[in-house]
């Protein structure tokens, strides 16, 4: 389960609502949940906080939390 996925259960988040509310198909929430070799597009990610009433910023930090800079060399 992607970051995203694990998210989602901890909010308890319907993703058929929210692929109502976002047109975003199921089939694509369930491989944005599951599947981490699929890339979450901006779009998606601020239509999904919109979806279930959550600060964008919030699923944004969970989703790429453990990003790191590069140490220079």
């Amino acid at each position: 389960m992607t970051d995203l996925g694990l998210y989602l259960s901890r909010k308890s988040v319907n993703r058929s609502d929210v692929s109502r509310k976002t047109g975003i198909s199921k089939t694509r929430l369930s491989e944005l949940a599951n599947n981490k070799r699929t890339k979450l597009r901006a779009n998606e990610l601020y239509l999904i906080a919109l979806a279930i009433d959550v600060n964008p910023c919030e699923i944004f930090q969970e989703v790429c939390g453990d990003l790191k800079l590069q140490s220079e060399e």
